[in-house]
């Protein structure tokens, strides 16, 4: 089976997310994908077990396949993460990895339009069973709350040109491929917006994603329950890609840190970002930050 996904960051996360030696530990890899992360982790230290979350089911079959060799030390859950930690559990875990990105696998093999690069079906769901597509949000939405998202979650200057051109382009017919909706777009925005450093489509595609899959709305409950979850002397580590999502990181560990009784330590007091190396061999990785904190 091949893997398409490289997993970012990996040696600082393994150097960081340090395992406790004499006893068997537990780690809780919160966006497990293909298993880049937890494959290296086990392969690594014979005394860990690790917990796999993905709610994309295809996904993670080929992290079940690529684990086989560990056996019983890696236990695959299909959920999200916050749902995951919304069990209430306290003081179980050694270690909590998220990597908050998208894996390669959805761009590159998923064939449910999360590239703007592909002609694909517009859909967009990490969970398939899912009410919600990108095919809905695009052919549903009023266009102002289509713009508000493709502002709030793509952080996209020509939100409302992108919305009512959209608006106007599905009167003719639903718009039901990733190029349809890239074609749109890229005539929407002024024409020397079209040759900027990113393609014009992008922000707007990913903040149909994060509608879809409500990525922001998981991040905090995720996070106040992990640490919950979490030993003291346990430590949890964030991969972000992009400011919204480093933001909401960011600020809850500090109010975490902070007052009379801090429930956590702040490790990394300025996120960690890939060597140059890492951003030469793999460019996906350029965006990333990682940030890590331990439980008092």
């Amino acid at each position: 089976m091949e893997y398409v996904h490289y997993s970012v960051m990996a040696q600082e996360v393994l150097q960081y997310l340090v395992v406790p030696e004499g006893r068997e530990a537990t780690m809780v890899d919160c966006t497990c994908g293909e298993g880049g992360h937890t494959h290296l982790f086990l392969s690594t230290h014979p005394n860990l077990k690790v917990i796999g979350l993905d709610r994309d089911t295809t996904i993670q079959q080929k992290a079940i396949e690529r684990m086989k060799e560990f056996g019983s030390r890696f236990e695959p859950k299909n959920i999200w993460f916050n749902d995951f930690f919304a069990q209430g559990e306290e003081n179980v875990y050694d270690l909590i990895l998220f990597d908050l990105g998208i894996s390669s696998f959805h761009y590159e093999e998923s064939h449910r339009g999360f590239s703007f690069r592909k002609d694909e079906v517009l859909d967009m769901r990490l969970d398939e069973s899912a009410s919600i597509s990108a095919f809905d949000v695009v052919n549903g939405y009023q266009e102002e709350r289509l713009a508000d998202v493709i502002f709030n979650f793509g952080e996209e200057r020509y939100s409302r040109r992108i919305a009512r051109s959209i608006v106007e382009r599905r009167k003719l017919a639903k718009i039901s491929t990733s190029e349809e909706l890239a074609s749109i777009i890229y005539k929407a925005v002024p024409p020397n917006y079209r040759y900027g450093h990113i393609h014009p489509a992008t922000r707007t595609f990913q903040a149909i994603r994060i509608e879809v899959n409500r990525e922001l709305d998981r991040i905090e409950p995720a996070l106040k329950g992990a640490v919950k979850a979490l030993k003291s002397g346990g430590r949890i580590a964030v991969i972000s890609f992009h400011s919204l999502e480093d933001r909401q990181v960011k600020w809850l560990f500090k109010g975490m840190a902070e007052g009379d009784e801090p429930a956590i330590r702040i490790l990394t007091k300025k996120p960690l970002i890939p060597t140059d190396q890492e951003r030469e061999e793999n460019a996906a990785s350029r965006s990333a930050k990682l940030r890590i904190i331990e439980k008092r």
